[in-house]
């Protein structure tokens, strides 16, 4: 039998992965703007932030630089435009910004979690189960996005007035 992860690095990647999936899953449930959605906010950002740099010291599946260290890229960028309205708080929709790119932040995860359950079924091939489950995420992450997104953006916009006052 294969081990999940083969050292310490991998060990890493995963444990902060899980506490990734659990920070940022609770932070999209609760209320947003409370004392306790900044504290997991940021062990969420912390998490995935040790995520994506052990996923850049994990070369075993392509020897090299990959598909999956491009999607780190990507994730590293979304998490990063999530913080900076945060840590800039420029008026006008800062807080949509951040929501909206936190959000897909999540997603990624998500696509990322189900993509490595889906390869993992044995004798199926990497790359359609890869394609099968980043698809469904992505999509279900859309279909809610798009039915949510005008009540999410006029609860926001709510929430940072009421801020300001």
């Amino acid at each position: 039998m294969t081990p999940f992860t083969y050292d310490l690095t991998g060990d890493i990647h995963l444990f902060s992965a899980i506490a990734a999936l659990i920070f940022g899953t609770t932070v999209l449930i609760i209320p947003k703007g409370t004392p306790r959605h900044r504290r997991l906010g940021y062990f969420y950002s912390g998490a995935m932030l040790i995520m994506l740099i052990t996923s850049f010291m994990i070369y075993r599946l392509f020897d090299g630089f990959g598909m999956f260290h491009f999607f780190s890229v990507v994730s590293l960028l979304t998490l990063t435009a999530g913080m900076v309205p945060v840590i800039i708080k420029k008026p006008g929709q800062w807080v949509v910004l951040h929501f909206n790119f936190m959000y897909w932040s999540v997603i990624g995860l998500y696509a990322a979690f189900v993509s490595e359950a889906f390869t993992r079924i044995p004798q199926t091939p990497f790359f359609s189960m890869l394609s099968i489950a980043t698809f469904l995420v992505i999509g279900a992450g859309f279909l809610i996005w798009f039915r949510n997104k005008e009540k999410w953006s006029r609860q926001f916009l709510n929430l940072q007035s009421k801020s300001k006052s």
